[in-house]
């Protein structure tokens, strides 16, 4: 049996080297950014996952996060200090704790996802425009198989 990869495996190789790297890079600068807000990786992304939502219970948080409810609302209590995000109780359910991102936690998700899409964009610039449309249409096919 060969060690050599077969044609279709050499483009897998090369295309997770290709997302590890992009990733890498994107993640370097937004998380320049993130220092400068004080905040974390995982509270950005559960921001933006709220901005996109209007309003999370703490055990949707926990599930989305993939984290212990515990750990959850450690995140949620760092956001609600930083004014990023506010609890309120459920109408029908006093017992229950709604979570909704705030104005200024739409402003924070908005500025950081405009400066990345500004990275992306400089990146494309860069790149031929078949390339460019080549990827695009990829993309979309990953996006369309993986159900998101």
């Amino acid at each position: 049996m060969s060690n050599t990869l077969q044609p279709e495996t050499k483009d897998h190789a090369k295309l997770a080297d290709f997302i590890l790297f992009s990733q890498r890079e994107f993640l370097l600068n937004l998380s320049k950014e993130l220092n400068r807000d004080n905040i974390s990786f995982a509270q950005f992304f559960l921001l933006s996952y709220l901005a996109s939502s209007k309003e999370l219970t703490m055990t949707d948080i926990a599930r989305k996060m993939g984290h212990s409810t515990a750990a959850a609302t450690g995140l949620v209590d760092r956001l609600e200090k930083l004014g990023y995000m506010e609890r309120t109780h459920a109408i029908d359910d006093r017992r229950k704790v709604m979570v909704r991102v705030t104005s200024k936690g739409l402003d924070l998700v908005s500025r950081l996802r405009d400066e990345l899409q500004h990275q992306i964009a400089s990146a494309m610039d860069e790149t031929e425009a078949t390339d460019a449309a080549s990827f695009m249409t990829s993309y979309r096919m990953m996006d369309t198989v993986s159900g998101k």
